[in-house]
């Protein structure tokens, strides 16, 4: 990349975390899109920004779409968290148009569902009625069209997508939302490189309040009553680099670094300041024949105060392993969504298949 073209990059990237901060950010905002998705991804760390070569592409690098193995691909994911409290779901489809383009479609949901709703519990005359209990649903969705193209430069393909954001609860709010990433991709011999600018230009979730229903019961509790307003999130910065060493032809070890930084002020990861945070993780992938993998991958590194005000290192070891033939993938990681030592581990599986379209032989008359 010419120095211009960083140049201009940086200023844009300033000048979009200059201008949203300005907006109210709030910093955990669509936390749910910060999870993965995929369980070759949450198996490695989710260090796959520069490796990803599946549907999942739609989600982690859409630049990679393009290195699909077949014309089409569609896949699923389905994990549980939290005792099965929550639950947390991915589907996609992908497209090649040519050797030189694709395009995907996807979609994310993580919501906990049949919550009891007990506003009602007491009815008029000061009775405690169960039948007026009811349920709902408090759900995060996101979805994705995706696009990826190479470019004249040999191994460097780019991407981006078109991100609708649905957040639900129940009758008593929602948003809508709207953002865009952007992506890039670069093989070079056996090193795989990739970057993606997510919620580029920020992603604004315009939320509506139910206020007749909330107004009496939050009056009579003390509590604040909500206000209609627009919620961003603020861009970030996923790099990852990974080097492929074959041996034996058959066998491959793969290690991935990526590098997560976020701009809106001190998180609680391994590298913070007040201006920038940085998130680093690590994934290894062997590989046999290209039909089965072995993965293991250490993210959520942190710095943890003990009770006696002594901080103590925290990561998260994650394991995983697949399958692939006749154009399925099988995955299964064992991951956990937070930190080891608070949160259950999970069980993540995750589905695909790809294949291509017959063409119709024309049959002409004499």
């Amino acid at each position: 990349m010419k120095t211009t073209a960083k140049l201009a990059l940086f200023v844009l990237l300033a000048t979009a975390v200059n201008f949203l901060n300005a907006q109210g950010v709030s910093k955990y905002s669509n936390e749910f899109l910060s999870i993965g998705v995929g369980a070759r991804a949450l198996g490695m760390g989710t260090s796959v920004i520069s490796s990803t070569n599946d549907i999942s592409a739609t989600y982690w690098n859409p630049a990679s779409l393009i290195s699909l193995d077949k014309q089409i691909e569609i896949g699923a994911m389905h994990s549980e968290y939290f005792a099965g409290i929550s639950k947390y779901d991915y589907v996609g489809a992908g497209y090649k148009i040519d050797d030189n383009s694709a395009v995907g479609l996807s979609m994310v949901r993580f919501g906990v569902d049949d919550i009891p709703n007990t506003l009602n519990l007491i009815d008029a005359n000061g009775n405690i009625n169960y039948d007026n209990i009811t349920s709902f649903s408090i759900a995060d969705y996101a979805f994705m069209a995706s696009y990826s193209r190479k470019l004249p430069v040999e191994g460097l393909s780019v991407g981006g997508n078109v991100k609708i954001i649905y957040r639900n609860v129940g009758e008593f709010a929602h948003a809508v939302g709207f953002g865009l990433d952007f992506a890039a991709k670069y093989d070079y011999k056996a090193w795989r490189f990739g970057a993606v600018l997510r919620d580029g230009i920020g992603t604004f979730n315009a939320w509506n309040y139910n206020r007749a229903l909330l107004e009496e019961v939050f009056t009579e509790t003390g509590n604040e009553i909500p206000v209609n307003g627009v919620e961003v999130t603020v861009p970030r910065l996923m790099l990852g680099a990974g080097y492929l060493f074959t041996i034996k032809e058959k066998f491959t070890i793969y290690p991935e670094i990526d590098l997560a930084m976020t701009f809106d002020g001190k998180r609680s990861t391994l590298i913070r300041s007040k201006a920038l945070s940085i998130d680093p993780t690590f994934g290894l992938e062997l590989g046999y024949g290209d039909l089965v993998f072995l993965r293991c991958g250490f993210n959520n590194f942190q710095t943890v105060p003990d009770y006696d005000g002594k901080k103590t290192f925290s990561w998260q070891p994650n394991l995983g392993i697949g399958v692939k033939f006749y154009g399925v993938r099988i995955d299964y990681a064992f991951t956990d969504v937070g930190n080891q030592s608070i949160a259950l581990y999970s069980h993540v599986f995750s589905l695909s298949y790809c294949f291509n379209i017959k063409k119709k032989e024309s049959h002409s008359r004499l």
